[in-house]
């Protein structure tokens, strides 16, 4: 019986079938829009756009690397590296190996704090003399050596870091003590407190969290159960392999260009205007590779071995629609300290949000400029004024996206 029910419906799907072969069959039976109008580009799949795209990039670089061995051949050398002159910078080196003092420093002072030996007025000028002086020694000992400016970038990048670590660790553990006293006094009956996030600071709670891959303090963190080392091993061949490619970026395009530049003042505008654009690729390439190596690899790598549950280091900041957006989602370590330790306080305090905002860049742009100018032994604020610009970039976004019809901004 199921032989003879199922024959006449596929004599009846062969009919059919033969109807769609005729040519009087109709080729355009509902309204339809094409994949690129403005009503459907957003709905269709452009991953075989993307893979072209790779592919023209792939090719488009390919040629500028043969043309550009062609012409200067390889310029990459050991000296890149390690020189002679890295061994001039011992001084910086010892810096570099005192900088544990601070953190303990600021340990002790909180020791004394919980077993109220001392005042919090004096908790707090201990904590600022500390905070001060983690920065100031780099300084001083950067300034009176003839480092190079590599070394004298890592110290200063590392010295902003613990700064930002121990100013964390102050104000996180005043504020504990102060709900420690609220929660003494039933000030805050009906709220809910972990207790694992009150307690107070020790040796191994601070340093962990001086290694940890965070800004911001907390008495404990989410934890993974256990690490991947054979993960651990790749994500170090591809920090190798990214760190020499930036190497060889800047041996090999940046400084070429560079060397050949006149100044921007002297020579022709044109010409200045076609140096910069030449420089802007090859600088880009050196800034991905950059975050790909640090906020993606190397903090990853921290992570993983410290068993650091929290590995949000950024968000999809390609996607950004303006401005403001970049800055809340590239550099989540430091955007989380700011919101923590910058904005959130000034709000509390009465603020406006615009005065919030200013204050954070402020904060920001001094960082910026001591880890540029202090290297470089040029205090020129081009840093400072850079980041303090991005300040109105952030204002013309804003209005941007209120006259926005569509609501679909190009990204940042």
């Amino acid at each position: 019986n199921g032989g003879s029910d199922g024959d006449p419906q596929q004599r009846q799907q062969r009919q059919q079938e033969l109807l769609w072969y005729r040519a009087s069959a109709p080729a355009h039976r509902r309204v339809r829009e094409s994949p690129l109008s403005s009503d459907a580009i957003f709905r269709q799949s452009h991953a075989g756009l993307l893979n072209l795209c790779i592919v023209v990039l792939i090719a488009v670089n390919s040629r500028l690397i043969i043309e550009n061995l062609m012409k200067y051949g390889l310029l990459i050398r050991a000296g890149f590296w390690f020189s002679g002159r890295s061994l001039a910078d011992w001084p910086l080196l010892m810096c570099c190996l005192t900088l544990p003092i601070f953190p303990l420093a600021a340990l002790m002072a909180e020791k004394l704090a919980q077993r109220k030996l001392i005042s919090e007025h004096v908790v707090i000028l201990l904590h600022i003399v500390i905070t001060t002086s983690v920065l100031v020694y780099p300084v001083v000992v950067i300034l009176k050596c003839d480092s190079a400016v590599l070394s004298g970038f890592v110290l200063m990048f590392l010295a902003s870091i613990i700064w930002l670590k121990l100013v964390s660790f102050a104000h996180t553990n005043y504020d504990i003590r102060m709900l420690s006293k609220s929660i003494e006094k039933g000030m805050t009956h009906g709220i809910s407190i972990d207790p694992e996030n009150i307690k107070c600071p020790t040796f191994k709670r601070l340093a962990y969290f001086m290694l940890a891959p965070t800004l911001c303090y907390q008495p404990s963190y989410p934890r993974t159960t256990y690490i991947r080392k054979g993960w651990v091993v790749r994500q170090l061949i591809k920090c190798l392999v990214f760190t020499g490619l930036m190497g060889f970026i800047i041996e090999q395009y940046i400084n070429p260009i560079v060397k050949n530049s006149k100044h921007p003042l002297k020579g022709n505008f044109l010409n200045a205007i076609e140096r910069v654009l030449k420089l802007s690729v090859p600088t880009l390439y050196v800034w991905l590779c950059m975050f790909y190596c640090f906020f993606h690899l190397w903090l990853n790598i921290l992570a993983e071995l410290l068993c650091f549950g929290d590995r949000e280091f950024y968000k999809d900041w390609w996607n950004a629609k303006t401005v403001e957006e970049y800055w809340r989602m590239w550099n989540m370590p430091v955007h989380k300290w700011i919101i923590r330790h910058i904005y959130f306080p000034c709000i509390r305090n009465g603020l406006f949000k615009g005065v919030a905002i200013l204050i954070s860049f402020l904060v920001s742009a001094a960082l910026h400029e001591l880890c540029v100018a202090v290297p470089c032994h040029i205090f020129k604020f081009w840093a400072f004024i850079g980041i303090m610009f991005q300040i109105t970039h952030i204002y013309f976004g804003r209005q941007g996206k209120k006259k926005s019809i569509t609501g679909r901004t190009s990204n940042t």
